[in-house]
């Protein structure tokens, strides 16, 4: 095999993986075949390698494909080297501002919650790790969506509505978003719960999207909002410093 063969087998190969990581519900040969572009034999015939290395395994409730186990357990390796590194980034953050601290990662169109440091103030918030949160009402599932493309958004979005019976309409979303973009950092003012409001920033390491949130009782964020935003958006620079190849929008 050539060198330029091999490197088109090996873009055509991420090109399915990307496929299958954007639908976890599990993608069809035909339907993987549409997405990529490429004839339904090609996409078989890397499929099937892909299977024998479990790289990608087949979905028995869809009689599709979906992503395999070797792949998630590289990802939950990539998970646990970053949630490492921004360990000491999260506990300076909580110390400075006496308010907890949380890491989360999108994954299955979520946030879920890998890392969190309490913070020291008598009232408080605290949340369970490996606990999901919805995206559209919440400071560091917005600040995610940032990192979407209209299409995932505008999916999620009706995505929430329909299965959680809350969340934005597309327009709000796509009004947030904006700002996110811009500002750097995205405001949940008791959208997800009463009386909890959070700033949060979201950035991407090696293709996974992350986000470093603070929730706080709202009485006491009104009071404390611009030093938590300016803590919270100075935090990036230490960011950069453990996880170089991490990448920021707006702000």
């Amino acid at each position: 095999m050539t060198e330029n063969r091999r490197i088109q087998v090996l873009s055509r190969t991420a090109d399915i993986l990307r496929a299958l990581k954007a639908d976890n519900r599990g993608l069809s040969l035909g339907r993987i075949a549409e997405r990529v572009g490429l004839p339904r034999s090609t996409v078989q015939r890397i499929v099937n390698a892909l299977v024998a290395e479990r790289l990608v395994a087949p979905n028995a409730a869809s009689g599709g494909y979906q992503l395999g186990p070797e792949i998630l357990a590289l990802a939950q390796a990539a998970r646990q080297d970053v949630a490492g590194a921004l360990g000491p980034v999260i506990e300076a953050l909580s110390r400075g501002t006496g308010e907890t601290v949380d890491l989360a990662v999108l994954r299955n169109d979520g946030m879920v919650f890998v890392d969190q440091v309490v913070g020291t103030q008598r009232l408080r918030t605290v949340s369970a790790i490996g606990e999901t949160f919805p995206l559209t009402v919440t400071a560091n599932g917005k600040a995610a969506l940032a990192w979407l493309d209209d299409g995932d958004v505008a999916r999620i979005v009706a995505d929430e509505r329909c299965r959680l019976g809350t969340g934005k309409m597309l327009a709000e979303a796509r009004s947030d978003i904006k700002a996110v973009r811009k500002s750097g950092y995205a405001l949940d003012l008791d959208e997800h719960t009463a009386d909890i409001s959070a700033a949060g920033i979201a950035f991407r390491v090696r293709g996974a999207v992350y986000a470093i949130s603070i929730p706080v009782p709202s009485q006491r964020f009104r009071s404390e909002r611009e030093a938590l935003l300016k803590r919270l958006l100075a935090v990036r620079t230490e960011i950069s410093r453990v996880l170089p190849d991490a990448e920021f929008r707006g702000g």
